[in-house]
């Protein structure tokens, strides 16, 4: 069965893509902790991150690192914070969280409630950077 991210990889539903090769994609979390969470994938669905090949794996964090670099100069952060959770969509997926302190990627407090101008302009700003 297709999940929700395999539907925003064959462009069946809207996202705020961050960059996207032949094998990967990156978008905005549209239910972010901060500003500039976003999420990166292999576009070869496979729902538990340490049952990806050995190729896809380490190219989704080469991948992965790239995007990072791109977040960290386009958001005001001390650093990107990485979370791998698995359980919220069965689909491998890596969060990249700006962050200034640990309590910043905690799962559990409330997601920002963002308005599309605010998720236009994020995109823009990490695209650019």
């Amino acid at each position: 069965m297709e999940s929700i991210f395999t539907k925003i990889i064959n462009k069946e539903i809207p996202a705020y893509v961050i960059e996207e090769d032949e094998n990967f994609i990156a978008f905005l979390d549209v239910f972010p902790l901060v500003k500039g969470h976003t999420l990166v994938i292999p576009k070869k669905q496979v729902d538990y991150i340490f049952d990806l090949d050995e190729a896809t794996y380490s190219g989704l964090w080469n991948f992965t690192q790239k995007i990072s670099k791109k977040i960290e100069s386009a958001i005001d952060c001390e650093r990107i914070g990485i979370a791998v959770i698995g359980l919220e969509v069965p689909h491998a997926h890596i969060h990249l969280v700006p962050i200034d302190n640990v309590g910043d990627i905690n799962f559990s407090k409330p997601k920002l409630k963002l308005e599309e101008n605010e998720f236009l302009k994020i995109q823009k700003n990490i695209i650019e950077a």
